[in-house]
């Protein structure tokens, strides 16, 4: 995120460093049931097992499907990876998965005693979605509010359940990646969509699972783990409309013991309008070595991304020509031991470094920034008599050195700029340190889940706040799931909120803490061909954080946005359903599956302050209508159309060439997007079109949205 400062001139080092983790999982089978404890590392182990192959489509979980940043002893379950050549040839019905124990949260829980809702975004519909990039992908979601500066996931917010940007925790694997500079840049990943396996959406508060900022959810990445060759390795290109080419390939070694995969990626494009073109590159490795009766699984992984591009208007349509260059590290690693008793250590690094340039080629507003994040932390899980009991701490510090965010630094503890001349003259830090407790009691048809995390943050005090919660769970009938839950949680400002400054925003060091106590219930149904969900939630938060201008900056002739605490309540509903003809009843239907997702929301402030317009938090999706739909044409030819309604609350200050600025509000819109791809073995060739209607709207106040874009591709499997 920009901010407004000239750098202090002269030369400088860095130096960088990092650290990342992973999941598995072992099998069980009992009589008719299938129970996994843990998986192997093998993606198809258990269907191996069965003697068939299986496409899982959508999930419920109790929470991520993943292993628990704060704690992670929670390890990711992998489900089946389903490549499309696999898919033409299976024609066994799909394995009932009521039965299925996964590793949710902090504590297994199976699947058909699920107590929360998690929409699980799995592979095969990543590789039918006419997406380029996760971002894209997760506009599918109703509960998911993605508001896109630029294409192909160019500077993306991402909130769930009018939420903002900075009230959710990002997770590559199970590692908190969420950036402590700005929410802006959380979504900066060293992947590309061909190295996902499957998207975790968590909806609703979790600072209990995964401490401060999991404030109104949660996503976590699963990348990709192959493992039925002993060396397998993909390539995939792309090329389209306004000059886009992209690249991606990967490949993985597996021995008896290990697995490493590597996957390297390159994207450009021109933009569709002036000052919106982009650069970006990633690379990424995730290894691991296999548990054994007497030894633990270790994980480790380790990315970088960059991204060079336009900024056009993201931050201020005042401001057409920004500018922004976008650097960062990442790694973790984790550790599991077996047993009733079972430890999971974590140790993560992320850096990111960003410069911005409020007008291009010049050092007009320019300003540096450096953000470092470590975390270490230890969790435990006790299977015993009377339920499951987990028990975990985590010490994250999160700091910034900065030429505009913090407090001043004297000359001599200046530091130096990487990459550029000058200094780095201002910082800030601060250590947060959770611990957590939950147990679980499952009964026939009950589920019952305790948690509660107490958490001490060194730019607040050194008191300690307690954030509990509980979910509970009842099956009336097999196919049935009724869940209710109510939890706490809270989000320390960013230091964008604190100390950012420009001509047109102007932080607030005495921000409090974002605080909320929410409260979900719900119904959920799986059975053969049909998957469907209900929820309401209802959320009542206490010193939320926006950028506000008055009707008094207006009429002084300022345009400036206030970050101010304040308080709102959100009244919500999600409503889903899912059609799979081809499940069970007839595998070579036309209609392979059919999806409608709706999300409504209802706010309510509690203050009298007028507000002339806002930026986020007060500029929520009152509806958003999603449907998607999959057809196979023919044997080898399928076809994915996704359409989305949206109808955005609030308004923006709109920027006229002459210098003169307007209120607007945000208009509804729709969007047809589409896919069409021809499999043959090991090889597949797509066509996508984004925005078929050529419609050109706003998701954020002054960045024009591009119309349509083709894009074209073939992937092939080595």
């Amino acid at each position: 995120m920009p901010t407004f400062a000239t750098p202090y001139t002269k030369q400088g080092t860095f130096n960088t460093q990092n650290t990342y983790p992973m999941f598995k999982k072992h099998i069980q089978l009992k009589a008719a049931a299938i129970r996994w404890r843990q998986f192997s590392r093998r993606s198809d182990a258990v269907f191996r097992s069965l003697g068939r192959e299986i496409i899982i489509a959508t999930l419920s979980a109790t929470t991520l499907l993943s292993v628990v940043p704060n704690s992670t002893a929670a390890q990711t379950a992998a489900p089946a990876h389903h490549n499309a050549t696999e898919a033409l040839d299976d024609t066994l019905s799909p394995v009932e998965l009521d039965d299925v124990e996964v590793t949710a949260a902090r504590v297994p829980m199976p699947m058909n005693q699920a107590a929360r809702s998690v929409n699980v975004i799995a592979a095969q519909q990543i590789q039918a979605a006419a997406a380029s990039s996760v971002n894209e992908l997760l506009k599918q979601n109703a509960a998911v509010d993605v508001r896109q500066r630029g294409p192909f996931g160019i500077q993306t917010d991402i909130a769930i359940n009018g939420g903002t940007h900075d009230q959710i925790v990002i997770l590559l694997n199970g590692i908190n990646i969420s950036s402590p500079h700005t929410g802006h840049l959380a979504a900066d990943l060293p992947i590309s969509l061909d190295d996902v396996e499957r998207i975790e959406i968590l909806q609703g508060a979790a600072s209990r699972i995964y401490g401060t900022s999991a404030f109104s959810g949660a996503i976590n990445i699963v990348t990709k783990k192959s493992a039925t060759t002993p060396l397998n390795a993909h390539i995939n290109l792309e090329a389209g409309s306004y000059g886009t080419i992209a690249a991606n390939s990967s490949a993985q070694i597996n021995t008896k013991n290990t697995f490493h995969r590597l996957a390297i990626g390159y994207q450009q494009s021109d933009g569709d309008v002036s000052n919106t073109d982009f650069r970006k590159g990633n690379a990424y490795y995730n290894g691991g070595i296999l548990p054994t009766a007497n030894s633990p699984e270790v994980n480790w992984q380790i990315g970088y991304s960059n991204m060079n591009y336009g900024a056009s208007t993201f931050y201020s349509g005042k401001y057409p020509n920004q500018h922004e260059d976008n650097e960062r590290y990442t790694a973790s690693i984790t550790a599991k031991t077996n047993g009733k008793v079972s430890l999971a250590p974590t140790l993560y690094f992320n850096r990111a470094y960003d410069h911005y340039q409020l007008i291009k080629h010049s050092d007009t507003g320019e300003n540096f920034h450096r953000t470092d994040v470590y975390g270490i932390s230890l969790n435990a899980t006790i299977d015993w008599h009377a339920g499951i009991t987990a028990l975990g701490a985590e010490l994250r510090n999160e700091g910034i050195l900065s030429t505009a965010l913090g407090k001043d630094l004297s000359e001599d503890r200046y530091v130096g700029i990487h990459g550029h001349d000058g200094y780095y003259t201002q910082k800030d830090n601060r250590t947060n340190i959770c611990y957590f407790l939950e147990h679980d009691l499952r009964l026939r048809r009950w589920t019952l889940s305790l948690g509660l995390m107490a958490n001490l943050n060194t730019a607040l005090d050194h008191k300690y706040r307690l954030y509990p919660g509980i979910d509970i769970a009842y099956s009336p009938a097999h196919a049935w799931r009724l869940f209710a839950a109510f939890n706490m949680a809270q989000r320390m400002p960013t230091f964008t909120d604190l100390y950012y400054k420009s001509p047109t925003n102007e932080g607030n060091t005495g921000l409090k803490p974002e605080e909320t106590t929410e409260f979900n219930i719900g119904a959920r149904l799986r059975t053969t061909g049909l998957r469907a969900e209900a929820r309401l939630f209802y959320r009542h938060q206490r010193n939320m954080i926006d950028w506000i201008m008055t009707p008094a900056d207006s009429t002084n002739g300022y345009t400036t946005y206030h970050a101010t605490n304040f308080k709102v309540d959100n009244l919500g509903a999600n409503l889903c359903a899912e059609i799979l003809p081809n499940e069970g009843l007839n595998p070579n239907a036309l209609i392979q599956s059919l999806r409608l997702d709706y999300a409504y929301i209802h706010q309510q402030r509690h203050d009298n302050v007028e507000v002339y317009a806002a930026a986020y938090a007060l500029d929520y999706l009152r509806h958003k209508l999603t449907a998607q739909l999959s057809l196979q044409l023919t044997n080898r030819l399928s076809a994915h159309i996704e359409y989305s309604w949206r109808q955005r609350r609030g308004n923006y200050v709109h920027y006229a060439t002459d210098g003169t600025t307007t209120t607007r509000n945000y208009h509804p819109y729709s969007l047809l997007n589409a896919k069409m791809q021809w499999t043959l073995p090991r090889w597949q060739v797509y066509l996508k079109a984004n925005n078929l209607t050529a419609h050109r709207y706003y998701d954020i106040g002054n960045v024009l949205q591009p119309g349509l874009w083709l894009t074209a591709g073939v992937r092939a499997e080595i």
